[in-house]
């Protein structure tokens, strides 16, 4: 069966180029980099390599990479990391539409006492930074804030909120797992002190994390363990995977420029396809502060999960929003913060590209997905009592 993939910020295809830099770190130099003898030691060299081309990605010190598992782990070890490091501060500051990772966190520790702030979002999905500057007070140990949505793909102003959240000396944290890679990131002149992201969503393996930590920055490690990471991330180093990232970090710098033309071109293509054939369509987020490979689009009166079953059975993988909630019934939350119509929100699908999409592909989608809508509407107990009306937006 032909294979269309547009879930790629659910997880990405690990690069060839990704795949041929670890394989060496399976087989003969399978050593641990922390061990005194030389096979082992001779490890720490291509570690600090990766370490350093992740940096330069991020125009950070390399000193400043920490190696984790994943995104996750990255984002509760900025969070309990900077909780445990200001025991007499109880208020983090977040916001409604961030990924589980973040705000599940936070409505867990709503539970154990503290006090959390979630900033709203308006239609666009944007955020309000005099609302983040308002909500600051002196009890804010934390502030975390999403560099770009994993569902809509928009955009937040991050390095006008770091500005704003440093005048008031707080820390600032952002979950920037669908940025790195696609955003041009300078960390050496914008005041984040802890960044984290994941490799699988630029192309290296699933397994393997990144948290940035600023010199200087306050942090109490997450996992306690040997001296590894600066002591502050234990457990033995995961090189192949730490090489793997490392080489695709090289590679995205290079991609940036296809990344953000060509792809946003195939992205906007299909965008506008969709829109000139299916009527009653609404598009999730603001038109140009978005990623640009990031399409989340709603189809009034239809079911969300029905449109990625026939899709899939066609080859074409989608998604109904972030991979870590697609198994709930539920509308997304990031919608549902957004204000989007209950008669569109069930029927979202986010369509997410990557460099090794092409035109063909985005062709074979239109093709196929205007019959799907037309079926399943066709048989909607809703379709024909809403058939005269729409959402606010879309056609």
């Amino acid at each position: 069966m032909k294979v269309v993939y547009l879930d790629n910020n659910a997880t990405t295809r690990t690069a060839p180029e990704v795949v041929e830099a670890m394989l060496p770190y399976f087989t003969e130099l399978y050593g641990n980099p922390s061990s005194m003898h030389s096979f082992g030691g001779q490890l720490a060299k291509p570690v600090q390599q990766a370490r350093e081309q992740i940096a330069s990605l991020l125009r950070a010190d390399p000193a400043e990479i920490v190696f984790t598992s994943c995104g996750t782990e990255s984002d509760n070890a900025a969070i309990w990391g900077t909780l445990n490091s200001y025991p007499q501060k109880n208020h983090i500051i977040t916001t409604r539409v961030e990924h589980p990772a973040v705000g599940n966190l936070a409505t867990y520790l709503s539970k154990k006492g503290y006090k959390v702030t979630n900033l709203p979002v308006d239609r666009e999905g944007r955020l309000d930074p005099d609302q983040l500057l308002s909500a600051i007070t002196e009890e804010t140990a934390l502030v975390s804030v999403m560099w770009a949505n994993n569902e809509t793909g928009v955009l937040f102003p991050i390095e006008e909120m770091a500005r704003l959240v440093k005048e008031r000396g707080v820390v600032f944290h952002t979950d920037a797992v669908q940025a790195v890679g696609k955003v041009p990131m300078d960390l050496s002149r914008v005041p984040i002190d802890l960044l984290s992201f994941s490799g699988h969503k630029l192309h290296a393996p699933k397994g393997i994390g990144i948290l940035y930590i600023r010199k200087g920055t306050r942090f109490t490690p997450f996992i306690i363990g040997g001296h590894q990471e600066r002591g502050r991330r234990g457990g033995t180093e995961n090189v192949p995977y730490i090489i793997g990232l490392g080489k695709a970090c090289e590679l995205a710098q290079k991609n940036m420029t296809d990344e953000n033309k060509r792809v946003r071109t195939l992205r906007d293509k299909l965008e506008q396809g969709i829109l000139s054939i299916i009527p009653k369509v609404l598009i999730n987020g603001h038109q140009k502060e978005r990623l640009g490979n990031t399409l989340s689009i709603s189809f009034e009166y239809v079911e969300g999960e029905s449109i990625l079953m026939l899709l899939s059975n066609l080859g074409i993988c989608a998604s109904s929003g972030s991979a870590c909630t697609s198994g709930s019934l539920e509308p997304s939350h990031v919608l549902r913060a957004m204000g989007v119509p209950f008669t569109a929100a069930h029927g979202s699908i986010r369509f997410s590209l990557s460099i090794y999409n092409t035109e063909e592909e985005i062709d074979y989608v239109l093709e196929h997905l205007p019959p799907i809508i037309h079926r399943l509407r066709e048989i909607s107990p809703f379709w024909k009592e809403g058939k005269g009306r729409t959402a606010e937006k879309g056609q």
